[in-house]
């Protein structure tokens, strides 16, 4: 049979029915944004999801093809959503996962060129500037193992080594399974995540148990896979022939028309957020300033 690849733990309860043991999920509203919070918490939850355990935050956004100014509410609200599963205190470090010369993969370098790197700025002229209320933060793109010749989990881990972070937080593109969920949909969770895995490459995976800290996973989908999409029209799963035939590429995805300008808006929305976590002693309309 063929398993349905989706990164959104809301599409994995989907497919494995409302009613299972050992997860917790409820809903709520935001400030007019649809809150999702899914708690895997054993492990035949685990195998029934195929998702670690753990928290699971999604958030439902009007489209980013849509703009936002930077001082919409809702960026706050998302911000505050990513602060609650970070540490109170310490260093954090961003790690923007994916090629930046590869449109769909682009989100996690294009959100980190615009978060707010600030580990550096300390001393008198922090404090009499006022930036001295400003988190440390250490920011880096990792790049993808054909560009650099190195797995994405053996960087973070050597930075992570050296500069002793509280916590990182990885930036990375999502696949789903539904073609209206690509760039609506941004989902945060404590779990961790698996480099590559939105289309079909998966790496070292980077975590708690790998870096030894704790790993905050931050996405949106950019891709559909083209093998879950048409066992998703046929409503019961792909035929045997139909299998085969699908197959015959190498993990096919279906990318929106418009994926350049979601790739834009999503990487401003994620950083804007991120920035918003990580600085509650500053406003909007302050971070969009230093930003």
């Amino acid at each position: 049979m063929l398993r349905l690849r989706t990164d959104l733990a809301v599409e994995a309860r989907e497919l494995a029915g409302d009613r299972i043991s050992g997860v917790d999920y409820r809903e709520y509203s935001r400030s007019g944004l649809k809150v999702s919070r899914l708690c895997v918490k054993s492990e035949s939850a685990r195998r029934r999801l195929s998702k670690e355990q753990g928290t699971y935050i999604t958030i439902e956004l009007p489209s980013l093809t849509d703009n936002f100014s930077r001082t919409d509410e809702r960026l706050k609200i998302i911000g505050e959503e990513i602060r609650g599963l970070l540490p109170v205190n310490g260093m954090l470090l961003v790690a923007g996962l994916g090629n930046e010369e590869i449109t769909p993969d682009a989100l996690g370098p294009r959100t980190a060129s615009r978060v707010l790197a600030t580990r550096h700025i300390r001393g008198e002229l922090a404090r009499a500037s006022g930036l001295d209320r400003l988190r440390p933060v250490a920011v880096l793109s990792t790049g993808v193992t054909g560009q650099t010749g190195i797995e994405t989990g053996e960087y973070i881990s050597s930075i992570v080594k050296r500069i002793r972070p509280a916590a990182v937080v990885a930036v990375d593109a999502l696949a789903s399974r539904r073609l209206e969920r690509l760039g609506t949909t941004l989902q945060i969770s404590d779990t961790g995540i698996s480099p590559g895995a939105g289309v079909g490459n998966h790496r070292v995976k980077i975590n708690s148990e790998t870096l030894g800290v704790p790993v905050i996973a931050v996405g949106v989908p950019t891709v559909v896979d083209l093998r879950t999409f048409a066992a998703d029209l046929l409503d019961s799963g792909l035929r045997d022939d139909e299998s085969r035939l699908v197959s015959t590429a190498d993990r096919p995805v279906i990318i929106p028309r418009e994926i350049d300008l979601l790739i834009d808006r999503a990487s401003r929305l994620l950083a804007f957020s991120l920035n918003a976590a990580f600085h509650d002693r500053f406003d909007l309309e302050e971070l969009a300033q230093l930003m």
